[in-house]
């Protein structure tokens, strides 16, 4: 990833955050048939482990070799910048197009597990996690379903883990203009409807002063 200096996301705290809110990753691998992508919900353990599964028919647990390097890509936010929104250009003109986004970029080595108790474990953490999220107190949980069905359930998948090496994260807001096109892209971007993307760029700013 191209990541010039003024861009990198040094922020662990924002990192987590960017993995919390976009938790769809897209796995990439190299296989003996060239690159693969598939796109797969992953959690962050205590040790930083990630941690997911795929359906047992996804030929990715056969293709990619145990203990093999992978780049989990967790994508965040972006919004098209136009330089309209740049308090500067109608003295200079001296602005074109960009787009601001965020994004982490995970490697580390993939291990898949095949046993029922490590499918499970893995799917009871990924569900109590979001469930709690969605539901609350009225969360979903594996012993709601019949317990044959959730046998079932359990062998039509394949629970992995990703034992991170390095992490790459990218947050590219705006952070090389100068305060009033700063701000004026903060105001563009609300216009425009991009709260979410406004608003990271509104706590760095805060986070600055």
């Amino acid at each position: 990833m191209y990541l010039p200096l003024h861009f990198q996301e040094t922020s662990s705290d924002e990192v987590a955050a960017i993995i919390e809110a976009a938790p769809l990753a897209c796995i990439v691998a190299q296989t003996g048939s060239g690159l693969i992508a598939n796109h797969i919900p992953l959690l962050a353990g205590p040790d930083g482990t990630l941690v997911g599964h795929v359906a047992l028919a996804n030929d990715m647990h056969r293709v990619v070799a145990e203990g093999q390097e992978v780049l989990a890509i967790f994508r965040g936010d972006d919004a098209y910048i136009s330089p309209n929104y740049y308090p500067t250009k109608a003295e200079h003109h001296s602005h074109v197009p960009t787009w601001n986004y965020q994004v982490v970029h995970v490697h580390g080595a993939i291990s898949f597990q095949h046993d029922e108790r490590a499918k499970r474990a893995v799917v009871g953490l990924l569900t109590r996690h979001h469930e709690r999220r969605a539901n609350g107190e009225n969360a979903w949980r594996m012993a709601d379903a019949p317990a044959d069905y959730m046998k079932q359930m359990l062998a039509s998948i394949v629970a992995f883990s990703i034992s991170v090496s390095r992490t790459l994260a990218k947050s590219k807001l705006s952070q090389n203009r100068e305060p009033r096109d700063y701000l004026g892209a903060i105001e563009g971007l609300r216009a425009s409807g991009h709260d979410r993307m406004a608003g990271h760029m509104e706590k760095r700013l805060h986070a600055d002063e």
